[in-house]
Order: C-alpha cells, then sequence, then structure tokens
C-alpha cells in the first residue's frame, strides 16, 4: 500500500482542539519492499493532535526468517517492541507510541498455542496485550480474505476455541476482525468465552463491494440488529472507525480530491451513532486504523470528524470516546 501525499494535500484542514488527549488504539508499523511505515511517518501523521500514546496491532510484519513456524510471527512483536523503545527516548516528543502491542498467534494449534503467547510475552513484558486472529472470510472472489488464511466457520471451529481459551490462562484480551455477515459467529464466541475480553475492531468490517456493492442501505439494517446484539455481551468493548478502507465501499481513493471531515462524518454518522449508542462511551473507543484508511483520508481530517461527531457530548463521555476505555481497555499506564 502506498498512498499519494499530492493527492491527500487537496485537503487541508486546522486540527479542531489540539489540547484534547488522544489514544489511538489501533495502527499499523511495516517494513515491506517499497512500502514502508514506521514511527516517522506516525509521528508525522499524527502532528497536531495531542495523542499521548498508541496500541500497534498486528499486520504480518517483520516476521523471523528461521526457527520454529509457530515462533515466527513473534518477530513482529520484537520489531514493535523496538519502536516502543525508540519513542520511549523522548526524541519524537510527547507521543508514547505502542505502549500496548497486539500480536498475532494461531489459535488451530488448539493448547500448543501457549508456546507462541509465552514467546510474546517474553519479548514485550510490559507491552504484549493480545492476541488478533484474524478471520475475514467471505464466498465472493471479490473479497479479499484475511492473512491468517482463515475458513468459513473459524470462530466456530473446536481446535480454535481450544486455543482461544488459552487467552484467559495468560490474562489477555481478543482483537476480533472479520466481516459483517460473520458479526453473529463473534456473538456466539464472546458468549461462550465470557471472562475474555473481546475488542471488535473496524466496525465488523461492513463491506460495500462485490455482491455488496449498492446495497448500503439493506447492510446498515441488518448491521444494527447484529450490533445490537453482540453488545448485549458485556465481555465485548468496540473500536470506532476503520471504515474508510476500499472494501467498505465508499470509494474516497477514486476521488479527484481527498475527502474533509464533513464529508466523512456525513457518510459515517449513522454508523458510529449506533456503535456508542449501544456498547456505550465507556465500552467503546475511536481508533485510526493507520496508514490503511490513509489511502482515504488524512489522520487530520479522521480525527476532525471524531471531534465534530461529539461536539456536543459529555466531557467524560468524549474523555472515554477518545481516551479513557483504551486506557483501561488495553491496560496501559497513565501519562
Amino acid at each position: 500500500m502506498v498512498t499519494d501525499s499530492d493527492w491527500l494535500a487537496t485537503t487541508i484542514e486546522p486540527v479542531l482542539e489540539p489540547e484534547l488527549p488522544i489514544i489511538d488504539p489501533h495502527h499499523h508499523l511495516w517494513d515491506r519492499d517499497g512500502n514502508r511505515y514506521l514511527l516517522d511517518d506516525l509521528v508525522d501523521d499524527l502532528a497536531g493532535h495531542n495523542v499521548r500514546q498508541t496500541v500497534f496491532v498486528e499486520c504480518a510484519s517483520m516476521y523471523r526468517a528461521d526457527g520454529p513456524e509457530i515462533l515466527r510471527m513473534v518477530g513482529e512483536t520484537e520489531f514493535v517492541q523496538g519502536i516502543a523503545a525508540q519513542s520511549a527516548s523522548g526524541q519524537y516528543g510527547d507521543l508514547r507510541a505502542c505502549t500496548g502491542i497486539v500480536a498475532r498467534a494461531d489459535f488451530s494449534l488448539g493448547d500448543a498455542v501457549s508456546e507462541t503467547l509465552e514467546a510474546h510475552i517474553a519479548a514485550s513484558p510490559a507491552g504484549f496485550r493480545g492476541i488478533r486472529h484474524a478471520a475475514g472470510w467471505d464466498a465472493s472472489d471479490d473479497v479479499r480474505n484475511s492473512h491468517t488464511d482463515p475458513t468459513q466457520g473459524l470462530l466456530a471451529d473446536p481446535s480454535f476455541r481450544q486455543g482461544y481459551a488459552r487467552l484467559q490462562a495468560y490474562d489477555l484480551s481478543f482483537d476480533a476482525w472479520l466481516y459483517h455477515p460473520q458479526i453473529p459467529q463473534l456473538t456466539d464466541l464472546a458468549r461462550a468465552f465470557p471472562d475474555i475480553t473481546v475488542i471488535f475492531n473496524h466496525l465488523g468490517g461492513p463491506l460495500g463491494i462485490g455482491p455488496y456493492a449498492g446495497k448500503r442501505d439493506e447492510i446498515l439494517s441488518q448491521w444494527k440488529q447484529d450490533i445490537a446484539e453482540l453488545a448485549t455481551c458485556p465481555n465485548v468493548v468496540a473500536k470506532v472507525g476503520g471504515i474508510q478502507m476500499p472494501i467498505n465501499g465508499l470509494g474516497w481513493h477514486q476521488r479527484p480530491r481527498a475527502p474533509s471531515s464533513d464529508e466523512l462524518l456525513e457518510a459515517n454518522r449513522e454508523w458510529y451513532l449506533h456503535m456508542i449508542e449501544q456498547f456505550g462511551p465507556d465500552r467503546c473507543m475511536f481508533e485510526s486504523n493507520f496508514p490503511v484508511e490513509k489511502m482515504s483520508c488524512s489522520y487530520t481530517v479522521l480525527w476532525n470528524q471524531f471531534k465534530k461527531l461529539t461536539s456536543d457530548f459529555s466531557a467524560d463521555d468524549r474523555a472515554a470516546l477518545f481516551h479513557d476505555t483504551a486506557l483501561r481497555v488495553y491496560r496501559l499506564d497513565a501519562r
């Protein structure tokens, strides 16, 4: 993924409420052929917003080149732990990046996944917080399945659930990434393991391409019902954001100019407000999903829309959405 900085520069906005404290609970870092997104890039993007801390979420980057297969993904945690130390030096300002790390493990290994979990803990004793085993699957060839190559019914698979159960033993959370038709599967998983915290990513990936193109109102209606049911699970918290990707079908990246925060908000308001109404601000946290969302908008514009969305919310509710829920759920140190 390479973003067009000239295209993003077609829409420039001043940062709104630059003093408002933010924890960004969902971003990625990577160093791939011809495609880098590292600490310097993150710092440049968030400039102006008062981002105090961030949480890194796995993206299959910097795996170990050799060694046992079930431990190669630990290389990503080692890489991000180094970025966290780099940020903690203070040479990049007040930001403390990657104070929380969400890594990958293969729950389909069953109990054997404990070896991977323990290796992640050893690689980042202070920062490792949980696992994301991406489960995005769809029957359409137009929809790319998750990088984990999941099966259709992964979340119900007995081996997967055996491995998933190990999270409780290590006091770890589960970041859930899937597509909107799979939300009921996640509800079933959350109910089966009520003592494991589930962090729901990207509003459940409402699709808008392939067979889902042009069906936004229909999808929104069913999605609202599925979200209301998921929200009855007290162990589930939600990230609010992550729906500016091409798979969501809004096509921002195909427009002649980058969208403004007002345009984003017009497209997203109903989705965001339903999430917050169902889960409550104390179970919701705004997210950037950068640099994936950078294909569609700038970091400034993205967070400006969240600030506009909540302009009439109470101070306590805003603090929860922008900072406090992430601080509590990811068990970060206040700063």
